[in-house]
């Protein structure tokens, strides 16, 4: 045992050296005041951490997409003829004519200014271009993770504590099944059964673009877009909501053997008070990190899924990019997506030690 642990032999080892005490409101802040020390140490490594990480995002996002086999200038010529003096002189505006150090130096220079240059394709500012999609993907995307979340962690308790039971066994393999299925060939099979049709059941559901498109405004707005929303929503949160109960699920399933519990149950505690006070909170634990981590992938978005149902976010955004390769806008998009993912990462390192004060000592 420590001076640390007991603030009574901290008063004895002051008493035994003849020092006086230490009196008025800092008397016992001792402790806490370390702690405070320690956990301000362990932010400031964590966030040194994630700014060393996002150079490095920053540094992969100008090398890797220029390994593509393609070359934007033809590609945005569209295969007219054109002669090698047009050639050169597109490559002389797009700045692709530069030393490759010369054109990497610029970019990180412009880049720590938020500036990503122009967009070969759209010929306006990649920072105009993201900010332009990135309410299409932050409603799809948020959608999906408040229902998926929910969704899994309420699946996940009631499965955990009825473990062995038919519910228990379905839903399992249920959510196995979802979360093995690749989540674009689950929205192409929705889109064939739900917006084309098959046999008896007729297309439903929309898709393609944020509305119709025909300038309805106020509550009948929303419920175009409601509309549009059902099938790619469906699609990230069977997926979504599949990952959750599992690792909810394994973590309950740990915590229900614990001591604590036999102890709460002998108190006379009913089950459902036990499982919700006790059992729960504690088994929160991995799926608030989980949680975290998919906070990251509401601004990036999912590619697939928004290229499938053609929806206008991020996504889809960035996989008109890759066909050119619009380099400024892939790049731009690419260190969005890093970014979203390094910062809910070290928010829930910075939160961690506040739920358990085990981690970061």
């Amino acid at each position: 045992m420590t001076a640390d642990s007991t603030p009574a032999l901290v008063q004895i080892t002051d008493a035994d050296t003849d020092e006086p005490a230490p009196a008025g409101p800092s008397a016992g802040r001792g402790p806490r005041a370390r702690n405070t020390k320690a956990y301000l140490q362990y932010v400031a490594a964590k966030i040194a951490g994630a700014a060393v990480s996002l150079f490095a995002v920053l540094v992969t996002s100008f090398f890797l997409f220029r390994l593509i086999p393609s070359d934007p200038v033809k590609q945005m010529t569209g295969g007219r003829p054109v002669s090698a003096e047009q050639l050169q002189s597109l490559r002389r505006q797009l700045g692709l004519d530069q030393p490759m150090w010369q054109q990497f130096t610029s970019y990180v220079g412009d880049a720590l200014t938020g500036d990503f240059g122009l967009s070969f394709q759209f010929h306006a500012p990649v920072i105009d271009k993201i900010t332009e999609a990135l309410p299409a993907t932050l409603l799809l995307t948020g959608t999906s993770y408040v229902l998926y979340t929910a969704l899994g962690i309420w699946l996940g308790t009631r499965t955990a504590w009825r473990n062995g039971s038919l519910s228990d066994r379905f839903n399992t393999a249920f959510a196995l099944t979802l979360y093995s299925v690749p989540s674009f060939w689950l929205g192409l099979l929705l889109i064939i059964v739900f917006a084309v049709g098959v046999g008896p059941i007729p297309g439903l559901f929309p898709t393609g673009n944020l509305d119709s498109g025909t300038g309805e405004t106020g509550f009948a707005y929303v419920l175009d877009v409601a509309h549009h929303l059902v099938l790619p929503v469906i699609t990230l949160v069977a997926v979504g909501y599949a990952q959750t109960l599992l690792v909810m699920r394994s973590s309950l399933l740990d915590e229900m053997g614990s001591d604590y519990l036999t102890t709460a149950r002998a108190k006379g505690l009913r089950d459902d008070v036990v499982r919700r006070k006790h059992a729960v909170p504690n088994a929160m634990l991995p799926t608030f990190t989980l949680m975290f981590v998919n906070l990251g992938h509401v601004v990036a978005g999912q590619i697939l899924v928004e290229t499938v149902f053609s929806w206008p976010g991020l996504g889809g955004l960035f996989y008109e990019a890759l066909r050119v390769p619009d380099l400024p806008l892939v790049q731009g998009l690419f260190f969005v997506f890093a970014t979203a993912v390094i910062l809910a990462n070290t928010l829930a390192d910075v939160l961690y030690p506040l739920l358990d004060p085990r981690v970061g000592r």
